[in-house]
């Protein structure tokens, strides 16, 4: 009896427990046209172990699966579904899992039209020809390589011809100078610069030193870029009692002292002070001013011949304008013919296309 009390007692309380707990479902409308969209929500009156599997749909698409909801113990799960197939389909019976217990909800009809379209009103295109296949860098690689190559030379070309007009500018327009006009202007440069004011006091004495070793090289034809203090003073002092420079026996000894000094600052690092600095820059010009070659005119026999003088012939050479004209026109013109090539290939594919689908 009382075995038989308590399945009764346990019956009922199960009974009582199921229908506290229900899943509900409903959708906003049951009826659609293709493609448009409606809200599928399920409703659980419970809040713990609650399990919502995927939804198995046949006719219908998710579109979107909003957020999960909790409204008074209540947990709310809404769907956005659509369909693109017209008819009738059903949303089946879907599985919730409650407290490790299975509800299944309730199947829906849902109802898809389609629209109605009038084909007298639809626009109508001429049929579309072959579309090709899409250029691709392989297309235009070897025009591409041959227009770096041609670039690539134009561009050396037009280097070498600017750098050998500018050489021989230089070249030109130090020839025409005489070697005291010439140091003349490398101290005007010089002293432009202002190295010896900007604490640059070796390099000052060294460009100071090499224009006047380069007079003298030039003017007196003695190698003095390449000798020794000691042994460019020697050389001076023989020609000096050979008669063969025309100066005098201080300004010897002031280019010894101003080589000396010269040699102590660059390397001795010697720091003369801004009076010393501009007064050998003075000694440096009175030396080029005394420092002559003794040049004695001598007639002899050989002078008093008739001398045929034959002119050189001007070459007039191509200026530099002329050069960058030509050039760029050289450019324009490898540049149309690479445009005119790649428009030529599309065509002619197309032709061999054309061709072929005729076959």
């Amino acid at each position: 009896m009382k075995k038989l009390l308590f399945y009764i007692v346990f019956f009922y309380s199960f009974i009582a427990t199921s229908q506290s707990t229900s899943v509900k479902v409903e959708v906003d409308t049951t009826n659609i046209r293709i493609g448009e969209q409606f809200q599928y929500k399920i409703s659980i009156n419970e809040t713990k172990n609650v399990i919502i599997p995927k939804l198995q749909l046949k006719g219908v698409e998710i579109v979107d699966s909003l957020k999960l909801d909790t409204i008074k113990n209540q947990l709310i799960q809404k769907y956005i579904l659509t369909s693109f197939d017209s008819g009738a389909h059903y949303i089946p019976q879907q599985q919730i899992f409650i407290q490790n217990q299975v509800h299944l909800t309730d199947s829906l009809l849902i109802n898809v039209a389609t629209i109605a379209v009038d084909t007298t009103k639809i626009k109508k295109f001429p049929i579309k020809g072959i579309k090709g296949e899409p250029y691709q860098f392989a297309d235009y690689k070897h025009i591409l390589f041959w227009v770096l190559g041609i670039l690539i030379l134009v561009s050396t070309v037009l280097y070498f011809a600017l750098q050998r007009t500018r050489d021989d500018e230089v070249t030109t327009s130090t020839q025409l100078l005489t070697p005291y006009q010439e140091a003349i202007r490398s101290f005007k440069i010089l002293d432009d610069k202002l190295l010896w004011q900007n604490n640059k006091i070796k390099q000052h004495y060294s460009e100071l030193t090499n224009i006047v070793r380069n007079y003298i090289e030039r003017e007196l034809h003695i190698p003095a870029l390449e000798t020794t203090t000691d042994g460019l003073i020697s050389t001076l002092v023989d020609f000096k009692d050979s008669e063969s420079i025309v100066t005098e026996k201080e300004t010897i000894q002031s280019l010894e002292k101003l080589l000396k000094q010269a040699d102590l600052v660059k390397f001795a690092k010697s720091k003369p002070l801004a009076y010393q600095i501009e007064g050998d820059r003075n000694i440096a010009k009175n030396i080029i001013d005394d420092l002559k070659p003794n040049i004695t005119e001598e007639v002899t026999e050989s002078s008093t011949e008739t001398l045929i003088i034959v002119e050189k012939p001007v070459i007039k050479k191509t200026s530099l304008l002329v050069k960058i004209i030509t050039i760029l026109t050289l450019l324009l013109a490898v540049s149309a013919l690479s445009y005119f090539i790649v428009q030529a290939i599309p065509l002619l594919k197309t032709s061999n296309t054309s061709v072929t689908n005729v076959k």
